[in-house]
């Protein structure tokens, strides 16, 4: 029985090394330490927003998980051998330099208090991240024939227009920051200035010879439409004629194929004209029908593969959220929380 004790004491594992002071989450024995928090934070919120302490607390916790899925995924992607080379960051690092001057991009590092070390580590693991993405989900996914048929039969009214319609893809450009920016440069002009550099710059990337998809999905501040390539669908004459006239001028007077730009307020539209659909039924052999049930039916199932292997990673991982725990715990003794920014100039 002594024995038997001994040898059970010998086989338990070693208990898991304290976090330190400034961890505020465990990932399989990895830290993310405060500053990371705090410098993700200073990247996305305004340096002259004043938000309260709740906010900020809020917009941390968010940003924490995100770090925590981000950390997971990049341990997957080291697994995998999959990582982002120095000639892919270094293009990102220039492609999202262009929509700006360099006197604008230093002022605001300095206003964010961040660095250029800071912004390639961040495309890094961002580029690292869509790698793994697109061999463990995206390559995955397909819609065979028979699916677009039998989507197509099952929702057969949808495809019968009862008036014109125009299908109509854009990249918007806002003059102000955005909160929800979900393209995949996670770019944003914050100035009239600089969306109008933003524009110019892809519209000379248009002249050149870019898919409009592409560049939407990289620069659009439409959170809405940015991931689908800025499709908009169909829109009939109806809403058509209830939108601004300026679009609706410059999609009335297009042929398919023609991008215009409307311009308004600081910010800039950049309008592709698909297609013009006349009214009644269509079917599989009409343009664009058998493409837009794939990209809906592969969309959907991305979206549902991808939350399904964040989740297998996120089980299959030692998770401790120091940051939550602190915050559950004080606020069940009604005591503060304290997570104030660090103090400018120090990192």
């Amino acid at each position: 029985m002594v024995l038997l004790a001994a040898c059970s004491a010998c086989s338990s594992k070693p208990s898991a090394p304290a976090a330190s002071a400034d961890a505020w989450a465990v990932v399989d024995g990895r830290e993310i330490k405060r500053e990371d928090v705090e410098r993700a934070y200073r990247r996305v919120v305004d340096p002259r927003a004043t938000p309260s302490e709740e906010e900020a607390l809020l917009s941390k916790i968010t940003l924490l998980n995100d770090l925590i899925t981000q950390d997971l995924l990049m341990a997957k992607a080291k697994a995998l051998g999959i990582e982002a080379t120095g000639t892919e960051i270094e293009n990102a690092f220039a492609e999202r330099k262009k929509a700006t001057t360099e006197e604008v991009f230093q002022k605001e590092l300095n206003d964010r208090r961040l660095t250029v070390a800071d912004i390639r580590e961040d495309l890094r693991r961002e580029l690292t991240t869509q790698k793994l993405i697109e061999r463990e989900v995206t390559s995955k996914v397909a819609a065979t024939d028979q699916e677009i048929t039998d989507y197509f039969n099952a929702n057969r009214a949808q495809f019968n227009l009862a008036e014109p319609a125009y299908r109509i893809a854009q990249i918007v450009i806002t003059p102000v920051k955005d909160e929800q920016i979900n393209n995949r440069l996670n770019d944003d002009a914050r100035s009239a200035d600089a969306a109008a550099k933003k524009a110019k710059m892809i519209s000379d990337k248009l002249r050149a010879g870019g898919r409009f998809s592409e560049l939407a999905m990289d620069y659009s501040e439409d959170p809405q439409t940015a991931p689908q390539g800025g499709d908009l669908g169909l829109i009939s004459a109806t809403q058509l004629r209830q939108t601004d006239p300026a679009l609706r001028d410059a999609v009335l007077k297009a042929q398919p194929g023609t991008i215009s730009q409307v311009s308004a307020g600081g910010g800039h539209m950049l309008v592709l004209l698909i297609s013009k659909e006349a009214a009644g039924q269509r079917d599989l052999s009409t343009p664009g029908v058998k493409d837009s049930i794939a990209q809906g039916l592969k969309d959907r199932r991305q979206q549902m593969l991808q939350a399904a292997y964040f989740t297998v990673i996120r089980n299959e991982a030692q998770v401790t959220n120091l940051l939550a725990k602190q915050v559950v715990d004080q606020r069940s003794k009604a005591a503060p929380v304290s997570v104030a920014p660090s103090q400018p100039g120090k990192k």
